[in-house]
């Protein structure tokens, strides 16, 4: 057994909030907390180390409730797109063309158009940078994409190519493609992008785990597809993973579950489904999140994708195996429909069978109308949301939505509606630093700007109650909650050790913080070199 001592512990368990020593069993699992003196006088000579963490402050392992480990390790070595104007973005693009072989994708990511004095790019300002490559740039919200001629013509995309029935191409005057794609037309040219193998993947998201061990992070849960699950699964096999990953499948999904008998959530503590990812709206960014009243800066609606009858039978097909609804909810119409879905999907659970009750969620429930707040209690639904969507996105919502915006990012209100909250990133939408959206939960405010005012402040959440959605809140919603999320007798020792309590310190104290060591299942996964 070891024993970590002289620390103060956060155990998030009430009845013992703080403690000055842990021990760790063999097996990876939390044997006991309490005082060093008391630990030492009942397992004795059973403690084979001790380890003195120097007074350190100690947290639970977090978690990001919505993370795409495919995409994010794949992007670690993609163009960074997220520039302050357009030009420099294009400079980026013409620097990796130069590296390239002739013909070979350029892939970028992290453009937002809202951020760019100039507004969107072409396909010609592409050809113009990297007239050799077919050049494909997904946007900060990954709800758009742009791309140059050559990868149009690769996707056998003619100028004058129709619409997809779930999304639409931008044009030009005249009416032929000018390169960017939204929604579903992305897919159109995605599938012409050589995929890569499940050892490539794995390779690539077993390269980024340090990142993510670095900044505190134990555990995600992953809405990449099944490559992603394949990947992961080579990894597990290994003994490689040392990341707990909850894993949400796709929403049509569904047919190979019933076939297979596929029951959720499984057993494996490291990687395990848990429910189906679908989509009821597009993003803010491109103004396809769908909404109740026109945006005030379009007047556009934007485009809703599920009918609650659909949500409705998706659930209660998948309902026999176990499995839960995961899904992608922005704008007021979108969040409604879901609700109004999940509501009979509730009503049949209470007529038929009796299965364990799901644990639905609704993927970011950015806008949310006031009368429907209360729906996420009265259904026991999960708000996985991501406090950092709030700093990129608190000027544009301001112009789309005007007033509406006071239930927007309603963290609070939905806590006191008694949602679940499960916070994460969305990373690579936005970088998968659990500090920063630590501090923007607690502060509604940009990072390094006291003077700023508090954007609507009655949302704010207190550090505990912020803290719990990136531990218990996560665990919860992953059926994990009687072993992950706490450190408690019978939880595993995922923990991170921190230099300073962020407890005693001034929010802005968040923004500096790092980890000194992360363990999961009792084996220190990073130290501070």
């Amino acid at each position: 057994m070891l024993l970590l001592t002289n620390a103060r512990i956060y155990t998030l368990v009430p009845q013992q909030p703080v403690v000055e020593a842990l021990l760790i069993a063999d097996d990876g699992r939390i044997a006991a907390v309490g005082s060093p003196h008391a630990l030492r006088a009942a397992f004795g000579a059973r403690i084979r180390r001790t380890e003195d963490l120097a007074g350190a402050v100690v947290w639970p392992g977090l978690t990001d409730a919505h993370f795409h480990l495919r995409q994010y390790a794949a992007l670690l070595a993609a163009v960074d797109c997220h520039t302050p104007t357009r030009a420099e973005c294009l400079q980026r693009v013409a620097a990796r063309a130069r590296q390239l072989p002739p013909g070979a994708w350029l892939i970028g990511h992290g453009w937002d158009q809202n951020r760019w004095p100039e507004g969107y790019g072409t396909a010609a300002m592409l050809d113009a940078v990297a007239p050799h490559h077919p050049v494909f740039l997904t946007a900060k919200s990954l709800h758009a994409a742009w791309v140059n001629t050559r990868a149009l013509e690769r996707a056998d995309l003619s100028p004058t190519a129709a619409d997809p029935p779930d999304g639409h191409f931008g044009r030009d005057a005249r009416g032929r493609l000018n390169g960017l794609l939204f929604e579903g037309a992305i897919a159109l040219v995605r599938r012409a992008i050589p995929r890569p193998t499940p050892a490539e993947v794995a390779a690539q998201i077993r390269a980024a785990l340090p990142r993510l061990w670095a900044l505190g992070l134990t555990g995600v849960h992953n809405f990449d597809r099944g490559l992603s699950f394949d990947a992961l699964q080579r990894l597990r096999a290994a003994n490689a993973l040392g990341l707990r990953v909850a894993q949400y499948l796709p929403w049509d999904a569904a047919a190979a579950i019933a076939a297979l008998r596929w029951r959720a959530p499984g057993p494996d503590p490291w990687l395990w489904p848990v429910g189906l990812k679908g989509f009821a709206d597009g993003a803010l960014g491109p103004r396809t999140a769908a909404m109740l009243e026109p945006y005030a800066d379009t007047g556009q609606r934007g485009t809703l994708l599920l009918t609650a009858e659909q949500v409705a039978a998706k659930a209660e097909a998948v309902r026999p195996w176990g499995w839960s609804l995961a899904v992608h909810a922005i704008g007021d119409a979108a969040n409604r429909a879901v609700l109004r879905g999940l509501a009979r999907a509730r009503a049949r659970e209470a007529a038929t069978a009796p299965f364990p009750r799901p644990r639905h969620r609704v993927e970011h429930a950015q806008r949310v109308a006031p009368e429907d707040l209360p729906w996420f209690g009265r259904l026991g639904l999960v708000a996985s949301m991501q406090p950092v969507h709030m700093l990129s996105d608190r000027a544009m919502a301001q112009r789309a939505w005007g007033a509406r915006c006071a239930t927007a990012y309603a963290w609070q209100a939905l806590r006191s509606q008694g949602a679940v909250l499960a916070f994460g990133s969305d990373a690579p939408v936005e970088p998968p630093d659990p500090w920063l959206g630590l501090f923007a939960a607690v502060t509604r405010r940009p990072p390094r700007a006291r003077e700023a005012a508090a954007w609507f402040p009655e949302q704010r959440l207190d550090l505990r109650a912020a803290l719990a959605a990136y531990t218990t809140g996560p665990a919860y919603a992953a059926f994990r909650e009687r072993a992950l999320g706490r450190l408690a007798p019978g939880f595993w020792a995922d923990l991170v050790v921190l230099p300073h309590d962020p407890f005693a310190l001034p929010p802005e104290a968040l923004l500096e913080t790092r980890p000194l060591a992360v363990m999961v299942g009792g084996v220190w996964r990073w130290q501070r070199a």
